[in-house]
């Protein structure tokens, strides 16, 4: 006979117990992202000891042997020294440059309004839950280029001391090439998309000849030809800007790959999508309006921001046609006696990374937000 005298039956639930220590925290998340099997954890000893080898001397360079404007009072000299690391000092005193290029020092306030004037009109337009797009819309695109010709040229009913592009430079002159470039291929991009997929004959040769006539040259040879080669076709006594021959290249350049990346975007829609705008009876216009471009645009936003970013670094080669970019800014400013330092030319590359990475870094994560806010699921 069995003994159940030592049996035991719980007749009450116990409480909620926490979960163990070892899967919450910052140690479960360690566990399960950094240390979860064999292979991810030697990943991660590797990265721990490559960040061991790596950050500690960059951070002497960058902060413990750096020379700041308010470390030592001989500034110049002290970047002189072997032991010296970054010279920040010399990003302080040449920054207007880096900025402005050779604008006059006393009109810097122009360039500044077109920087105000820019974010004021861009940020309620990248905000998706701000109302009157509309008007932001026009703000960005109308009121900002007219307001910022005329406040940076000058000269004619405005009153303002003309000042010609060959004095533009520094980050506006990269601002406003990736800006317009920016602008004008997605508009030209869509357009040659949609023609390369048109039934007409003679629409789809001449956008497939474009796109694949562009994309077969570098940008260096784009720009070269807009410099060099074009006034030799024009009328004698014929000028045009150079500013504006490197905006008209670049625009174009990127249009023919923008394009590309627009044509991969219908390309991945499925077939019922347009045979529904049939159904509906809607004309091509409003079809694609109103029903396929939305979806293929929203398909395509990793391949046209990844577009805008390759596009804002390409502005460093309009150096080749005689504009001071940021880039070439710095450039110019390493060869001056004045700073001459070990560490002089580092720095200043250094600096122009980081504005490029801030940019870049920024229309990244915004396309990033984007996509998790569009993306709404896909039922075939």
């Amino acid at each position: 006979m069995t003994d159940t005298s030592f049996a035991y039956v719980r007749d009450e639930m116990l409480d909620e117990q926490p979960a163990p220590a070892t899967s919450t925290g910052v140690i479960g998340w360690m566990k399960a992202n950094l240390f979860s099997d064999i292979p991810n954890t030697i990943m991660t000893i590797v990265g721990v000891v490559f960040l061991y080898w790596f950050i500690p001397p960059i951070f002497n360079f960058l902060v413990t042997h750096a020379v700041f404007p308010w470390s030592v009072e001989n500034t110049i000299d002290a970047c002189r020294t072997e032991e010296a690391g970054a010279c920040w000092i010399y990003v302080v005193d040449r920054f207007n440059f880096f900025i402005y290029g050779f604008y006059p020092a006393e009109e810097y306030w122009r360039v500044n309004i077109c920087f105000l004037l820019g974010a004021v009109t861009l940020v309620p337009l990248l905000w998706p839950d701000l109302p009157y797009k509309g008007l932001s819309a026009i703000g960005f695109f109308v009121v900002l280029p007219v307001a910022t010709f005329f406040l940076l040229n000058g000269g004619g009913f405005t009153g303002l001391a003309e000042v010609p592009t060959e004095k533009w430079g520094g980050l506006t002159i990269t601002l406003i090439i990736a800006t317009v470039g920016i602008v004008a291929s997605l508009p030209i991009g869509i357009v040659l998309a949609l023609g390369r997929r048109s039934h007409m004959p003679f629409v789809k040769y001449v956008c497939i000849a474009f796109i694949e006539l562009w994309r077969a040259v570098p940008l260096i040879t784009v720009l070269f030809m807009a410099s060099i080669m074009l006034p030799l076709f024009l009328p004698e006594g014929t000028s045009i800007d150079k500013l504006l021959r490197a905006l008209v290249g670049v625009s174009l350049f990127s249009a023919a790959y923008m394009a590309e990346v627009v044509r991969g975007g219908l390309q991945a829609l499925p077939k019922g999508q347009y045979e529904a705008a049939d159904a509906l009876g809607l004309n091509y216009f409003k079809s694609m309006y109103l029903i396929i471009l939305p979806q293929a645009l929203k398909h395509s936003i990793p391949g046209i921001v990844n577009n805008f970013i390759s596009l804002f670094k390409d502005t460093s080669l309009v150096s080749i046609v005689g504009l001071f970019d940021l880039l070439n800014t710095v450039q110019a400013t390493t060869a001056q006696v004045e700073w001459k330092s070990p560490h002089q030319a580092t720095t200043g590359y250094l600096f122009a990374a980081a504005m490029f990475w801030i940019f870049c870094f920024g229309m990244s994560r915004y396309s990033m937000y984007m996509e998790r806010r569009l993306d709404t699921g896909h039922k075939e």
